[in-house]
């Protein structure tokens, strides 16, 4: 499987704990969702995309992952999705925007998932390096507006990979 940077990137900065519960929001063809689960071992992954397409196809990519219990995952967007009142320990979502938009409902539905101490990991890809820092201190201040907590922004400017991290708690 063909890994792009970015994915390989944002799943070594989410450094994932074998006994976690992630989830992960708009898991596109489940690369990320297939990265995580590498690590995890008695821990599980729930991933939801809003495209069949894109669900169908990482439900095919993870079909060992999805057969040992360890991924799930669901045809949802975050604001309709039923998690059984499941907590998470970790959530997150690369290049969703919602998060440096409108996100006051996300936000809320993140918090009522997230275990205490939870937090959310956003990963974005911007079109050019001069775009890293704006993307960061925009996201960075809407998440501050809806009360939530910056933890760390890492920024990664090499030639693969030109992306940012910014872990929240909301």
């Amino acid at each position: 499987m063909k890994v792009p940077e970015r994915l390989a990137w944002a799943v070594e900065m989410l450094d994932v704990r074998p006994a976690e519960r992630l989830l992960e929001i708009g898991c596109g063809t489940g690369v990320a969702a297939a990265l995580a689960c590498e690590r995890l071992d008695g821990g599980s992954i729930t991933a939801i995309d809003r495209s069949a397409t894109m669900i169908e196809a990482a439900m095919e990519k993870n079909r060992a992952h999805v057969e040992s219990g360890r991924a799930v995952f669901r045809l949802a967007e975050l604001r309709d999705a039923d998690f059984g009142g499941g907590a998470f320990d970790r959530a997150f979502a690369s290049n969703v925007n919602v998060f440096w938009q409108k996100p006051a409902r996300e936000i809320e539905i993140v918090r009522r998932l997230l275990a205490p101490g939870g937090t959310l990991h956003l990963f974005y890809q911007p079109p050019s390096a001069g775009m890293i820092d704006r993307v960061a201190d925009d996201v960075s201040r809407v998440m501050r507006a809806h009360g939530c907590t910056i933890r760390e922004i890492r920024r990664e400017e090499s030639p693969a990979v030109r992306s940012v991290s910014i872990v929240v708690e909301p």
